[in-house]
């Protein structure tokens, strides 16, 4: 598994404990990411992909809620959620390709979620462009 592959897991994997267990942010980064056994690109790239994800999560949960006609927010499977608030902080506030973006969010989701939910994460991210704005 890629240096990048795994620092989305591992960012995708912060939020979801965010969610979850509704921690100290710093904790679940210490837990999750610095003291963990990972290189430090794997480490750095997973810090920067937490950390603007969550400091910008009021502005990607308004894409998620927009994006996603009639479903509540609320239903959205936390693990999803997770995955697409990652996703659309990449693809948005990040230079990396919205290929590479979206086929990383749907494969997390193949591994952690279910076949309805890569469907669903699919269409969300398929309607966002890549320069930060999205498809209306």
């Amino acid at each position: 598994m890629g240096k990048r592959n795994t620092a989305r897991r591992l960012a995708m994997q912060c939020l979801y404990q965010l969610e979850i267990k509704q921690n100290n942010f710093d904790e679940i980064l210490n837990d999750t990411i610095i003291s963990a056994n990972y290189i430090e690109a794997t480490k750095d790239f997973a810090l920067i992909l937490t950390k603007g994800t969550y400091e910008n999560l009021g502005s990607v949960d308004e894409i998620i809620k927009n994006k996603s006609k009639d479903w509540s927010f609320d239903r959205i499977a936390k693990i999803d959620k997770s995955i697409l608030r990652v996703a659309i902080h990449e693809m948005i506030n990040m230079d990396t390709p919205v290929s590479v973006v979206i086929n990383e969010a749907i494969e997390m989701a193949k591994k952690y979620s279910t076949e309805e939910s890569v469907k669903f994460i699919n269409g969300i991210l398929g309607n966002i462009k890549p320069n930060g704005v999205e498809k209306r």
